[in-house]
């Protein structure tokens, strides 16, 4: 709680007592300061996005470095939410994004944060592939970090009060978004493509058998993150 009350004092510029005050009731601290800091991005963040982690972070650093086996990947994020990944690729790799929502006021934070951190990002609305395969897209690269918590898991009441019920949970074990994803994946794919989840610590082996199931003899990589955990996993085809 300290590091957070120091954190709200050097951020906030409303009221602190307030501010303190929401503190206490379990608000977490990102939504009462308005933004947080994203792979070195100030992204506005509010109760209609999730709170970007430091996970994703890493996930972007493995695409910056998978895409330089790319000339000029086409990527797409979906389930952007915040527009943290997009708005991070984009810039880092000075290229056109595209990134999907199926929900209207997450894009409207998305695009405010586009604006704010000069990025070219396009925003599309619609369920995960569905508005690019509508808009016949094609691409190189999927990047997601989809819900994948199973309805039933216990997880932080902080999280569970507070953050977007849509951008957490996911039907079938957590698996849903993937699946939903890698079944319409060569629908946008281009012939040479990198598909990057970030996903539950539980998940990986189930992941990889959707990948094999759907795309065939294809590379599945799981790879752990700073706290070795399970929380990646790359399917490319080259």
């Amino acid at each position: 709680m300290n590091k957070q009350i120091q954190y709200l004092k050097r951020y906030y510029k409303g009221n602190i007592e307030e501010g303190i005050k929401r503190l206490q009731n379990s608000e977490p601290v990102q939504y009462i300061v308005g933004n947080v800091d994203f792979y070195g991005y100030e992204l506005n963040v509010n109760k209609n996005v999730l709170i970007p982690r430091r996970e994703t972070e890493e996930l972007v650093e493995e695409v910056i470095k998978r895409s330089k086996s790319f000339n000029k990947p086409v990527i797409i994020d979906v389930g952007t939410g915040s527009g943290a990944i997009a708005i991070s690729l984009s810039n880092e790799l000075k290229s056109h994004v595209y990134a999907s929502d199926i929900s209207d006021k997450a894009l409207e934070v998305a695009k405010i944060n586009c604006v704010n951190n000069k990025s070219l990002v396009t925003f599309l609305k619609g369920d995960m592939l569905k508005p690019y395969v509508e808009n016949n897209i094609k691409v190189d690269i999927i990047v997601s970090n989809p819900p994948y918590i199973k309805e039933h898991e216990q997880i932080e009441d902080i999280v569970k009060n507070n953050e977007p019920t849509i951008a957490l949970y996911a039907k079938n074990n957590g698996l849903e978004f993937y699946e939903s994803i890698l079944k319409d994946a060569n629908k946008v794919l281009n012939d040479k493509y990198l598909i990057a989840f970030e996903i539950g610590e539980t998940l990986g082996e189930d992941i990889k058998a959707l990948a094999l199931k759907y795309l065939g003899n294809v590379n599945v990589e799981i790879k752990k993150d700073l706290s070795d955990k399970n929380r990646f996993i790359f399917v490319y085809n080259y």
